[in-house]
């Protein structure tokens, strides 16, 4: 009886819910108009007559296709990269790696045996959950991807290095090494280790090393990324990292700049690749961000500001989370990067899903942070609190709470 009143008592809290007319959105890690306010003076830099860098180069004209040595020294330092092994580019990380994985399939890479479009049933390793639109770079491209499940929040090293080491069809691995999109982990020292030194059947094989969150902490401690390039050349295999990051969610996401990091023997192919598709970056923006950071410190002070703003938000959907759903769901805890993972019992996700979208909160389809959209275990769901207000973040958390619950008396 107490099981029929507890599934009554939801159904009619969710028929509430859908008579509130709740239009939430909760589908993608974007940063609020607050954060976005926080970047404004770009919109009056870098000003009437500033067009010059420090050498005196006039930035309105053709060249400099490397991007400006300032700004890349200053990413340079928060990244832990040499400035002159980092590359700065147009507004979208995304797109180098897209078009990193185009110039792999057509021409190949340094190191290689040939363009990997002629290795049959070629591979990439996808540590799951993981970022939708890694997946869906490869799956555009008929890469075949190879889900690897996170073990008890670490990443499954003995099964990548069994892998890895025995099928040369697999050349690469997406890695999110900080904050990591959508569980928050941060990969340690010893799995760094690891991925860099493993022997590998393939040649050529490259950790695709998005580190899109690598200042984005929501916490005080203000950890600096692993020295990739650095433990990738002392364990023998230089070549191996690939690095991306952005500047899209420190300032405005659709006028950023983006950046690509690797060897000298990487930089050098990939200035080859892009020599072909451009003259220069848009050296004006890159100005522009120039003028607005000042320098490295100058970025971190920034990202102190929408730490402000945003982890009072990840700390409502902790609490609620804890309300409504401890001993129903896990969920991650996360100390920085722009996502909560949520694990809901097997078979339940999407039901939940489709229950919040009928309710007017629209989530991340289920099954998103698996290759081809398979969840197996149809248990994942992300939460993405960086967007709505605060009042709508807490109203959404609650609804997809029931959602979640109804969900699960549904299935019992």
């Amino acid at each position: 009886m107490a099981s029929l009143e507890h599934m009554t008592s939801l159904e009619q809290q969710y028929a509430d819910l859908q008579a509130s007319g709740l239009t939430l959105d909760l589908t993608r890690g974007k940063p609020s108009p607050s954060q976005l306010d926080l970047s404004n003076p770009l919109l009056a830099l870098p000003g009437e007559g500033d067009f010059r860098d420090a050498s005196g180069t006039d930035l309105r004209n053709y060249g400099g296709a490397d991007g400006l040595p300032e700004l890349r020294a200053i990413f340079g330092e928060l990244l832990q990269i040499p400035s002159d092994q980092l590359l700065a580019y147009g507004n979208a990380s995304l797109a180098i790696m897209h078009d990193t994985i185009v110039q792999a399939l057509l021409v190949g890479v340094p190191g290689g045996d040939g363009p990997w479009r002629d290795v049959p049933d070629v591979a990439v390793l996808c540590p799951v959950p993981g970022y939708d639109r890694h997946f869906t770079i490869l799956e555009s491209l008929g890469v075949r991807m190879i889900p690897v499940p996170f073990v008890d929040g670490r990443l499954d090293l003995d099964t990548i290095r069994s892998l890895v080491a025995s099928d040369p069809s697999i050349r690469g691995m997406w890695c999110v090494p900080m904050y990591s999109n959508p569980t928050g982990v941060t990969y340690t020292v010893d799995e760094v280790e690891a991925l860099v030194g493993m022997e590998t059947a393939a040649p050529d094989f490259r950790l695709f090393w998005d580190n899109a969150y690598a200042v984005h902490h929501l916490t005080e401690a203000e950890p600096l990324p692993l020295d990739v390039l650095g433990m990738a050349e002392r364990a023998g295999h230089p070549e191996r990292p690939l690095v991306y990051a952005s500047t899209a969610k420190i300032t405005f996401p659709g006028a950023g700049v983006a950046f690509f990091g690797g060897s000298r023997v990487n930089v050098e192919w990939m200035r080859a690749r892009t020599s072909a598709q451009t003259i220069g970056p848009d050296k004006l923006n890159q100005l522009r961000h120039l003028r607005f950071f000042g320098d490295a410190e100058g970025v971190r002070r920034l990202m102190r500001k929408h730490r402000a703003i945003i982890a009072p938000r990840f700390a409502a959907v902790e609490r609620i989370l804890g309300e409504r759903l401890t001993g129903v769901a896990d969920w991650t805890h996360p100390t920085g990067g722009y996502f909560v993972n949520l694990e809901v019992p097997r078979g339940t996700a999407s039901v939940a899903v489709a229950l919040a979208a009928a309710a007017g909160v629209a989530l991340t389809p289920a099954g998103s942070a698996f290759p081809y959209r398979d969840d197996p275990e149809d248990s994942n769901i992300r939460i993405a609190p960086t967007f709505p207000s605060p009042d709508d973040l807490e109203a959404a958390i609650e609804a997809l709470c029931i959602c979640v619950l109804l969900a699960v008396e549904r299935s019992n």
